[in-house]
Order: C-alpha cells, then sequence, then structure tokens
C-alpha cells in the first residue's frame, strides 16, 4: 500500500513544471503592442518650408548688376568731373541712405588714387561731361598757339579766374590758362602760385588728350608743349609791365578793359 500512493505523488510534481512555459509565452505578446501614435513625429515635416524664404534676397542682387547706363553714363566709360579732372566708371550702385534708396557712379581716378560716388540724379548739376570730341581737342592745341592774354590787374583777381577756368571742365578754357601761364626758357620763372596753377591745367589738359587719342599722358605733354613753342614771345617791354603789376598791385582795370599787356606793347 505505501508504494502505490508514493507513485501519484511523484506524477503530480512532474506535471507542475509543465505549466511553468504557459505562463512564459504571456509576457512575449507585450512587446508585440507597440504604440503605433509614436509615428505621429512626421507632423513636423511643415518645418522643412522655412528654407523656401531665403531665395527671395537673390532677386535683390541680380538687380544690382543690370543697372550699367544712366543719365547717358555707361560703367567702364571715362568721363570729366569738373573739380577732379578725368575718371573712370568702375560702377553703377544702389545704396540706401536714411531709409531712401540713391543710384551712384562710382568713379575711379586713378592719378590721385581717389573714388568718388556720384548721386546719378545730381550729374548735371556737377558738371559731370563725356570726354571732349577729337574736333574740340583740336581747338583746344590751337588755342596753346594763339598769343598769352593777362589781364592788367592785381594777381590775385587773375589766380581766381584762373582757377575757376580750370574747374570749369571746359577743355579750351584750361588750354587757356596753360597758354597764359606757360614760360619759355628764355622768359622770367614763374612764381610759386603761378606755377602750381600751371601744372594744375597742364596736368588736367594733358590727362584729357591722352585718353580722347588713346596714347600716354607724356605724350599728351609733349604734344601741348610743341603747340606753345609755336606761340608769339612776348617782348621784355610787356613782360617788365606784367611784373611791375604783380609787384605793385596799384594796377587794377577799374574800367573793365581786357586788354592784354601783350597786345599793348605790340
Amino acid at each position: 500500500m505505501p508504494n502505490k500512493t508514493a507513485k501519484p505523488a511523484a506524477k503530480a510534481t512532474a506535471a507542475k513544471p509543465a505549466a511553468k512555459p504557459v505562463t512564459a509565452k504571456a509576457p512575449a505578446a507585450k512587446p508585440a503592442a507597440p504604440k503605433a501614435p509614436v509615428a505621429a513625429a512626421p507632423a513636423k515635416a511643415p518645418v522643412a518650408a522655412k528654407p523656401a524664404a531665403k531665395p527671395a534676397v537673390a532677386p535683390k542682387v541680380e538687380e544690382k548688376k543690370v543697372v550699367t547706363q544712366r543719365q547717358g553714363f555707361k560703367a567702364n566709360e571715362f568721363v570729366v568731373y569738373p573739380a577732379h579732372g578725368v575718371g573712370q566708371i568702375l560702377a553703377i550702385e544702389e545704396q540706401e541712405i536714411a531709409g531712401a534708396k540713391l543710384e551712384l557712379f562710382v568713379i575711379n581716378f586713378i592719378k590721385d588714387k581717389m573714388t568718388l560716388r556720384v548721386p546719378t540724379a545730381k550729374v548735371a548739376n556737377v558738371g559731370m561731361r563725356k570726354l571732349s570730341e577729337p574736333t574740340l581737342v583740336k581747338k583746344a592745341l590751337e588755342t596753346l598757339k594763339g598769343r598769352a592774354r593777362v589781364k592788367r590787374t592785381m594777381w590775385s583777381r587773375r589766380a581766381q579766374e584762373y582757377e575757376a577756368k580750370i574747374n570749369s571742365g571746359d577743355i579750351v578754357a584750361i588750354a587757356e590758362v596753360v597758354r597764359d601761364l606757360y614760360r619759355s626758357e628764355s622768359q622770367p620763372e614763374q612764381s610759386y602760385s603761378e606755377r602750381q596753377l600751371y601744372e594744375a591745367a597742364l596736368d588736367r589738359l594733358s590727362r584729357e588728350i591722352a585718353v580722347v587719342q588713346h596714347s600716354t599722358e607724356t605724350e599728351a605733354v609733349k604734344e601741348i608743349e610743341a603747340q606753345l613753342a609755336k606761340s608769339p614771345r612776348r617782348n621784355a617791354k610787356a613782360e617788365a609791365a606784367e611784373g611791375e603789376a604783380d609787384a605793385e598791385g596799384e594796377t587794377d582795370d577799374t574800367d573793365g578793359d581786357d586788354t592784354t599787356v601783350a597786345d599793348e606793347a605790340a
């Protein structure tokens, strides 16, 4: 009898381990249920629309580059600015100043190592012009061969008139200053102020002639001096009278007479 009861007990204990695998399967089902709503993260996709706003800046840069001509002047063209002489337009740019947009000529004066910005709308006011035509350059060179016309007035007044002609931008008027202040080797030397005005006028004249004739400034100066050498020489009496007028400063023409010393001596 005792042996029979022991066998069923053994069977019962053997059946219990078989039930454990059943409980192990239940947890396996939990990972199979990941929450699908997590996929809602792609809703951030509309953020990609922000980069689309950057290309809108590009057209503004292109508009600036398109401007190549204003008021009859073009980029890379040589022009004459009365107060500084011959310069070259590097570009026509747009700038915003005090909330207002302005178009500007960017002009470079190579010899002076200077860059000037001039509003396109004020070109006429400042007197900026194109280079002289070859016929006008020829007229200026012919002017150099004429007789010097020196007024019998105080030097300070004449100096102001010479400066006004130099800064007028008129190539013929500048040639007149060169002619009137020129001194040959046989003539008395120029004073310091005369020399300064003469060199300023000669520089303006030679630069424009060089650009118009596609030559160098040195060649232009030689051509100018060759024309000056053909001008009538003033005699000693006329030069002495002029020297006295400069020294005393008392021979002012109150009647506005434009008669030259050279003409009177003749």
